[in-house]
């Protein structure tokens, strides 16, 4: 598991940006935690410094809108969606567990 912040460190409406082979967001959306790959699948941009709108969030390039949940794009740019990881609470910390990339996959 991936050490985040504790959770203070997280309010709702928030994201960070956790530094891992591939970098992962996590974000709070009014206490429930998602963490999603960081990176647009349509350009390189940080989807933890996108717009929160629910369980979305939208990139801040090109205003791809993908699923905290899920993962999937719901708008174009991109096409293809993220990978979604795991989020455990323990101990007053957010730890993410990474979920490794597919065969070919980066």
């Amino acid at each position: 598991m991936i050490p985040v912040c504790p959770t203070t460190a997280l309010p709702p409406g928030e994201a960070i940006r956790v530094e891992a082979d591939e970098p992962i967001a996590v974000f709070n959306v009014d206490g429930d935690l998602y963490a999603i790959d960081d990176t647009c699948t349509h350009q390189d941009a940080s989807l933890a410094d996108g717009w929160l709108d629910g369980c979305a969030v939208e990139c801040p390039l090109h205003a791809s809108c993908f699923d905290l949940r899920t993962g999937k794009v719901s708008g174009p740019p991109a096409r293809t969606p993220v990978r979604t990881h795991r989020v455990v609470v323990q101990d007053g910390m957010v730890y993410v567990e990474a979920e490794p990339a597919a065969d070919g996959v980066a």
